[in-house]
C-alpha cells in the first residue's frame, strides 16, 4: 500500500468547510477530494446540484475484472441550532480524544475515512474490479443530490456492494426504514365567521382527516428487525383569521415503512381513508433499504469486523435509498465512525479511535474485494 492521508486530519480539513444546508456549499469539499483523488490516479466527476453544492463520482479500476465496491457519504451538515456550542462548530479540534465540530460524526469522518482507504490501496485497486466513491451533496433535506445524480444516465454505473458510512458506532448495519413524507390538504368556501352557515370549514376536514390518520392500520407485519411502520402527523395549518371561515387547510405525514412495504399502495390506501375531500401530494419517497444477514458479501464484512453479532437496522433514512436502483441494487452496510446520538446535536463529536478504526476496516474491506 501507499502511505496514507491521515483520516483525523482530513476530517478535520472536511469539519473546517463550512457546507450548512442551507445552502450548503459542499464544493469546498468535493473539489477538494476530486483534486486530491485524480492526483491520484482515480477518475473524478462533479455533478452539480447548484451553484456551488456539486457531489462527486470518483473510481478506479478494470470494469473487465468484475462489479466494483462502492462507498457513499454527504458532506452537507445540518444548521448548528439555537443553543450555543461550547466548541468552535467548524474548528475540528480534538480535545480528550474527540473531534469535534458540526458534521464531524454526521458524516465528515465517514468520508474522510474511506477516501483514505482509498488513496491508501490504490495500486491494489488499479488492477482489481475496482472502487467506486460517491459523495453526495444535499442529503439533509430528501437525498436531493442522490437523487439529481440517479437521474443522469451513465453517471452511476453498477457495484457489486455498497458501504454508506453513515453514523454507526463502526457497528455494521443491515439496512433503514423507508421514509414517505405526505401533504394532505382540505380545500373549503370562505365566510363570515359570524356567519359559518355560508361557508365550508376546511379546518374541520383536515382535523377528521387528522382523527383518520391517528387510527390508520398499515396491515403489515412487523419487521423482525426494522420493528413495525410508524405513522405521525407532524404539523398543521389553516385558516385567514379568527373571524373568517377557513377555504383551506393542509397537515403533513411522516411514514416510516419497512421491507416489503410498497409505497404506492400505502398511498392508495390512505387516500381510501380520507376520501375525496383530502387531496394527498408527496414531498419525499424513500424506499427502504434491507440486506439479509447471510447474505455472502455482509457474512465477509462481519468478518473482517470481527462481529458476531446480527446487523440490527435504523430509522433515519440514506442517500442508499437514492442510489441503489442505478447501481443495480447491490447488497448495501450502514457502517460509519459517528455517534449516531450525536448527529444534528449541539457539541457534536466523533470519537477520534474510531475514525481509525473505521479507516483500518474500510482498508480490510477494499483489499478483500480486490483480491477477490
Amino acid at each position: 500500500m501507499t502511505t496514507p492521508l491521515n483520516p483525523v486530519e482530513m476530517t478535520q480539513a472536511l469539519v473546517r468547510m463550512n457546507t450548512v444546508n442551507t445552502p450548503g456549499d459542499e464544493s469546498t469539499c468535493t473539489q477538494y477530494l476530486a483534486e486530491l483523488l485524480e492526483a491520484q490516479g482515480f477518475t473524478c466527476t462533479l455533478s452539480e446540484l447548484a451553484p456551488g453544492r456539486a457531489s462527486l463520482v470518483a473510481s478506479l479500476g478494470d470494469p473487465a475484472q468484475g462489479l466494483p465496491l462502492a462507498f457513499t457519504g454527504h458532506v452537507d451538515v445540518v444548521p448548528l441550532g439555537n443553543a450555543p456550542w461550547q466548541q468552535a462548530p467548524f474548528g475540528g479540534e480534538i480535545i480528550d480524544g474527540k473531534l469535534y465540530g458540526r458534521g464531524s460524526s454526521d458524516m465528515k469522518a465517514g468520508v474522510a475515512a474511506f477516501v483514505c482507504a482509498a488513496l491508501a490501496c490504490r495500486e491494489q485497486i488499479a488492477g482489481s474490479a475496482g472502487v467506486t466513491l460517491i459523495i453526495t451533496a444535499g442529503e439533509e433535506t430528501g437525498c436531493e443530490g442522490a437523487f439529481q445524480m440517479a437521474a443522469q444516465p451513465g453517471l452511476l454505473k453498477p457495484a457489486g456492494a455498497l458501504l454508506v458510512a453513515e453514523p454507526s458506532y463502526n457497528d455494521p448495519l443491515a439496512g433503514h426504514k423507508g421514509a414517505l413524507w405526505l401533504k394532505a390538504k382540505a380545500r373549503g368556501v370562505t365566510a363570515h365567521g359570524s356567519m359559518p352557515q355560508h361557508g365550508d370549514n376546511a379546518i374541520y376536514k383536515i382535523a377528521r382527516a387528522a382523527l383518520a390518520l391517528q387510527a390508520f392500520d398499515f396491515g403489515f407485519p412487523a419487521h423482525p428487525q426494522m420493528g413495525a411502520p410508524t405513522l405521525n402527523v407532524g404539523m398543521i395549518n389553516g385558516g385567514l383569521n379568527v373571524n373568517s371561515v377557513p377555504d383551506a387547510a393542509e397537515l403533513t405525514i411522516d411514514i416510516r415503512t419497512v421491507a416489503g412495504q410498497d409505497h404506492a399502495a400505502i398511498r392508495q390506501a390512505l387516500q381510501a381513508a380520507l376520501g375525496d375531500a383530502i387531496e394527498l401530494s408527496t414531498l419525499i419517497d424513500l424506499p427502504p433499504v434491507y440486506t439479509e444477514p447471510n447474505h455472502p458479501w455482509v457474512q465477509r464484512v462481519l468478518a473482517l469486523a470481527g462481529s458476531t453479532q446480527v446487523p440490527g437496522t435504523v430509522t433515519y433514512f440514506t442517500d442508499a435509498a437514492a442510489l441503489l436502483a442505478p447501481l443495480g441494487n447491490p447488497p448495501t452496510l450502514i457502517l460509519g465512525p459517528g455517534e449516531t446520538h450525536l448527529a444534528h446535536q449541539t457539541d457534536e463529536y466523533c470519537e477520534v479511535s474510531r475514525i481509525d478504526q473505521a479507516f483500518a476496516l474500510y482498508t480490510r474491506m477494499i483489499l478483500d474485494w480486490c483480491q477477490a
